[in-house]
């Protein structure tokens, strides 16, 4: 018995309906799962950073001043500053300086200025970092922009300090430690 071509062709296309099928079925699951993924990154990096001391995250919050802090007149400490803004986020965002010296255990300050270029207000914040990694743990903010969400209005010009004290406790082996911020957008810009 012969089976017709015309049947042939309704069971090749109803299978390959349901391959089909099954194949969507099979990427969508996995594109849920990595949108579930994405979302669930930036809490477990921060558990992650916070149990290998990776990545070079400094606080969060601003801590009580060093008590007793003996500041090391011995030797200097080279702190070097850069500013980065994501992809599509108009503001001018600069330290003061490069770079300064100090003493570890001497509070220090240094200023960012900050520029919205567009015709919109901004809602950013700015993420910390400090390389190299092990010297986080020894960069101590007592004052810092980077703490709380920052509302710019339209061609606004700001100028925010942060407040740093390089612990003493800092191995002689590090002679430079660069603190380095990356301004995100919080809210995105109503049109």
């Amino acid at each position: 018995m012969e089976i017709s071509p015309v049947l042939t062709a309704a069971r090749n296309s109803a299978e390959r309906k349901r391959n089909n099928l099954r194949l969507a079925v099979k990427l969508s699951f996995v594109a849920l799962f990595f949108v579930g993924f994405g979302f669930a990154m930036v809490p477990i990096y921060d558990v992650f950073c916070a149990v290998t001391g990776l990545n070079g995250r400094t606080n969060k919050t601003a801590i009580l001043p060093p008590k007793n802090t003996q500041v090391d007149m011995s030797r200097s400490v080279k702190v070097e500053f850069l500013s980065h803004s994501m992809p599509g986020v108009a503001l001018t965002f600069k330290p003061e300086l490069f770079s300064i010296r100090i003493h570890p255990g001497e509070i220090s300050q240094m200023n960012y200025t900050i520029t919205n270029t567009t015709d919109k207000v901004f809602v950013g914040q700015a993420i910390p970092s400090v390389t190299p990694a092990v010297a986080a743990q020894y960069f101590e903010k007592l004052e810092c922009f980077c703490f709380s969400q920052q509302t710019f209005q339209p061609g606004e010009t700001r100028t925010m300090p942060v407040v740093f004290v390089v612990n003493p406790e800092l191995g002689r082996d590090y002679g430079t430690v660069t603190l380095s911020y990356t301004f995100f957008e919080a809210i995105p810009s109503k049109s």
